[in-house]
């Protein structure tokens, strides 16, 4: 993919959302769980697996080494927040 259709695709999947907005978990499986992370990206420490259909509300995100990270908090429990891979998020 060029680099410039890649940022254009990952500038689409940020602003779609507008900040504030609900977003439920989506597409991490019946096995497995989405890492809550620390920070946007791999290499920050996992604060929490959240299942499909957690609730959460999304804030702003960031493209880190070509992969779209929104900093979030549970809906249920504001105080728990970090960051997910945006390709996990569907609105809600």
């Amino acid at each position: 993919m060029r680099p410039y259709l890649a940022a254009f695709l990952a500038l689409m999947t940020v602003t779609a959302c507008a900040v504030g907005s609900g977003a439920v978990v989506q597409g991490a499986g019946p096995d497995d769980l989405l890492k809550l992370r620390e920070g946007p990206g791999l290499n920050h420490r996992i604060i929490i697996g959240l299942p499909d259909g957690t609730r959460l509300t999304r804030q702003n995100c960031v493209t880190t080494d070509g992969k779209v990270w929104c900093r979030v908090m549970l809906a249920d429990r504001p105080s728990v927040s970090g960051y997910v891979a945006a390709e996990y998020l569907a609105h809600r």
